[in-house]
């Protein structure tokens, strides 16, 4: 019989019913923060290959004792079962044992598991005093909508909703999230009626210091060690924060970028402070667009002119400044690399809806780029400009050179995203590894550019997750500015410069090869990412692995 079955929670000793359903005098049995699970032994009446028995009326001395649930709010939780209770749906390989970080526990569950067959918790967090449903669905969302508008990918996300509705003791929870819209569905039990929540992003912002917070946020919940209102104080706190840079470094941070770009393709120390100047112009009028309420588009139409027209203009007066190293710093300020990332990284892992709307995103932001480009070196063209794409960008190979500006442009681009000030050593440390790797494969071996690039942004991926994972914070801050100095910025400026002067072969024969660039840059992070979680362990899980049997012996 595979219908509906009436789950009885709790346990007896001795012939008598302990309170709240659990084993012992009263006192419930608390499980490590770190086993969502445990080793619950499965009930003696459950049937091979996880088929549900038909409902059983709990007489005296019955292994089921009729269910305890809280009565605070509209939607009470339900009490949950204790060490002892099998798992009222049990999988036919058994139920899985998932050992490290709160995301690797609800990856996995989301990733394998329908929600009829998840496991629900061992025990609710605050026993009587539980919080009502509605208020933890949205804690649940209001902490989904600073990670999706932080830029972490759609997996992530519900991870972390999964896990902070795990914490409060939602079994049969359901998370959900698009581009734009998060939504959160809770069955107390297959008879009673869902309740759901939604709840629309509406403006994102790049502030990776407030990731973090969120971060540390979601481990106290998921870890059982905050309620319900304290919570939602620390929640209240991170909105009020200020960013922890001002707008005048972040634009100083943007030229510093910039310029450092433009030494990495063959520009000297003139180069760099015009390739400043014009980044910090850039940016100062996207500043002022933007609190115009103008559309990101045309904001980055007019961010990339500056760069443009400098070039243009050096190249007119006949300076000894190689113009175009200053138009490919300009581009590498303002390619969109994190909204690539995230959006490879959600095609990978199956959101394929989000994942087109962010490479739709990123589609308009560099046609915005290019319309600000091309627009600039059409006219210089027309004015009898020369501009080769064939000695744009040649220039020696300069190591101890190269290695310092990339190691600058990953400073300033973490800068630029608000990283925080402790982060900041081991992102720029990740990016230089990064150069080092791809410039002796590239340059050394002589490798295509196209898998150098791959490889590199694999180990930043790779230390990116293990640096996360040891420090149990978002993966973002420590891979988006590491591959800064892997950008295409070259590549998409030969193009638009073939395209001004007319030839589209060779046009998009460079675009085509920058998207290649972008492709193994997104692919290299998520693989990198990937291969970490498979192979790597948190730090301290087999330590643990003793005490929380002789917690679980001692339970029993």
């Amino acid at each position: 019989m595979v219908g509906l079955r009436a789950v009885w929670q709790g346990g007896t000793r001795g012939g008598q019913v302990t309170k709240a359903g659990r084993p012992g005098q009263g006192a419930p049995t608390q499980p490590d923060a770190h086993e969502p699970y445990g080793d619950r032994a499965h009930s003696a009446f459950t049937p091979p290959l996880g088929v549900p028995l038909p409902p059983q009326p709990p007489g005296p001395g019955s292994a089921f004792a009729p269910p305890v649930s809280s009565t605070t709010g509209n939607h009470p939780l339900p009490a949950q079962p204790g060490p002892s209770d099998g798992y009222p749906f049990t999988p036919p390989a058994g139920i899985p044992r998932a050992r490290g970080r709160w995301q690797d526990r609800t990856r996995t569950l989301l990733r394998s598991q329908q929600p009829a067959e998840r496991p629900i918790p061992e025990h609710s967090a605050h026993g009587d005093n539980a919080p009502s449903v509605p208020r933890v669905l949205d804690l649940t969302l209001r902490l989904g909508e600073l990670l999706l508008a932080g830029g972490e990918g759609a997996e992530d996300v519900e991870a972390a909703m999964y896990a902070v509705a795990h914490a409060y003791g939602l079994d049969r929870c359901e998370p959900n999230v698009t581009f734009t819209l998060l939504s959160i569905s809770y069955q107390p039990s297959l008879v009673e009626p869902p309740v759901g929540l939604s709840r629309v992003v509406r403006r994102r912002g790049t502030d990776y210091t407030r990731l973090a917070a969120v971060f540390r946020l979601v481990n106290d919940i998921a870890s059982r060690e905050l309620s319900l209102e304290d919570a939602y104080r620390r929640l209240a706190d991170i909105r009020r924060n200020r960013h922890p840079y001002s707008g005048w470094l972040l634009s100083l941070a943007s030229g510093v970028l910039a310029g450092s770009a433009s030494v990495l393709v063959g520009g000297g120390p003139l180069v760099f402070a015009a390739a400043l100047v014009a980044a910090v112009l850039g940016d100062r009028l996207a500043w002022l667009l933007a609190g115009r309420g103008l559309p990101e588009f045309y904001q980055f139409v007019v961010a990339a002119m500056p760069a443009a027209a400098t070039g243009v203009v050096i190249e007119l007066v006949g300076a000894d400044v190689r113009g175009s190293a200053v138009i490919t710093g300009g581009l590498f300020a303002l390619l969109p690399g994190r909204p690539l990332v995230a959006a490879v990284h959600d095609g990978l892992t199956g959101f394929y809806i989000t994942a087109s709307a962010r490479l739709l995103e990123v589609a308009y932001l560099v046609v915005g780029i290019v319309c600000g480009v091309l627009l600039v070196l059409y006219a210089g063209v027309r004015i009898g400009v020369e501009l080769s794409p064939e000695q744009a960008l040649v220039g020696e190979v300069r190591p101890a050179i190269q290695l310092l500006a990339a190691t600058v442009l990953t400073l300033a681009f973490a800068v630029l995203l608000q990283t925080e000030r402790a982060t900041l050593p081991l992102v720029t440390l990740n990016g230089a590894v990064a150069w080092t790797v791809y410039g002796s494969l590239h340059d050394q071996a002589e490798i295509s550019p196209v898998l150098a690039t791959l490889v590199a942004a694999g180990l930043v991926g790779l230390f990116g997750q293990l640096l996360s994972r040891y420090r149990y914070a978002s993966l973002l801050p420590y891979v988006t500015a590491a591959v800064g100095p892997l950008l295409p910025g070259g590549a998409i400026y030969l193009g638009l410069l073939s395209f001004a002067q007319g030839h589209l072969d060779h046009g998009w024969t460079h675009l085509s090869k920058a998207a290649a660039l972008a492709l193994a840059i997104a692919v290299g992070v998520n693989l990198g990412g990937e291969v970490a979680r498979l192979f790597l362990r948190v730090p301290g899980a087999e330590s643990a692995a003793p005490r929380r049997a002789a917690k679980r012996t001692r339970g029993f």
